[in-house]
């Protein structure tokens, strides 16, 4: 069972990024379940209907969100029976903080969650909340998108699961970490599995835009950045437990 997993999609740039590089990974990997996190989808904040038919149309099996899933007010209108998968510990939040996939005799757990620090400390603990459904779902193999600001969350948050999750993968920071191990109970897991979108932006957004907020810390809206694109996600061998980061660069896409 392998399962392709790509860091966050940063706006039209990433969503472009992820179709022009992914007939390739399908070559090279032969992913059977692809899951990807769309939280910045839609210009950098939130996921509409069009991009979600889109990334649909380009074969991912599920969505995960994170901090911006409320970004785009449309998603109220489809989440309930969308594949995508918001955090779960809201409190009261429409959707659904986790889903299965069905693939062939076997039944994948996805789950997305939010971390607190640096966040939003009005969430519920996801250390237990996570805990709970892992304990309490019945599942072929479990995998969790930690959509978190802080390493320091993500690596406690990680080594408490151990054992419990298939796979703990890190989102939100875009930047890729050089940490995809096994630890040592089984999990497999990464801090942060990179954006997909821009590459020479800051964290998507031009970088013109967001120098300026420091040095002068004067802010105008967001424009993502043009130009050379990347792709960051993990493989995951769920049958021989193994996981590889993927960094793809272009100078164009299509």
């Amino acid at each position: 069972m392998k399962v392709l997993f790509v860091g966050d999609i940063y706006g039209e740039s990433g969503v472009n990024t992820l179709a022009h590089f992914l007939p390739e990974i399908k070559e090279i990997y032969k992913p059977n379940i692809i899951i990807a996190n769309g939280e910045n989808a839609a210009n950098g904040r939130g996921i509409n209907k069009k991009i979600y038919k889109q990334l649909m149309t380009l074969g991912v099996h599920m969505i995960t969100m994170g901090n911006w899933v409320w970004g785009h007010r449309e998603l109220y209108e489809f989440i309930e029976d969308a594949n995508i998968v918001r955090p779960f510990n809201y409190f009261d939040a429409p959707g659904h903080g986790y889903k299965i996939i069905k693939y062939n005799d076997k039944k994948i757990l996805v789950i997305n969650a939010l971390g607190r620090i640096f966040m939003n400390p009005n969430l519920e603990n996801p250390f237990l909340g996570l805990k709970n459904i892992l304990e309490s779902v019945d599942a072929d193999y479990k995998i969790i998108d930690f959509h978190a600001e802080a390493t320091s969350e993500k690596v406690a948050l990680g080594l408490y699961l151990d054992g419990l999750a298939s796979a703990i993968l890190g989102t939100h920071t875009h930047v890729p970490t050089a940490d995809a191990r096994v630890l040592p109970k089984g999990t497999l897991y990464i801090s942060d599995v990179g954006v997909t979108g821009p590459l020479n932006g800051v964290i998507g957004v031009d970088k013109d835009i967001v120098i300026n907020r420091f040095l002068n810390g004067h802010s105008v809206p967001n424009v993502i950045a043009d130009g050379a694109v990347q792709l960051n996600a993990v493989i995951l061998d769920l049958c021989k437990n193994t996981i590889k980061h993927i960094h793809l660069e272009s100078e164009t896409v299509s």
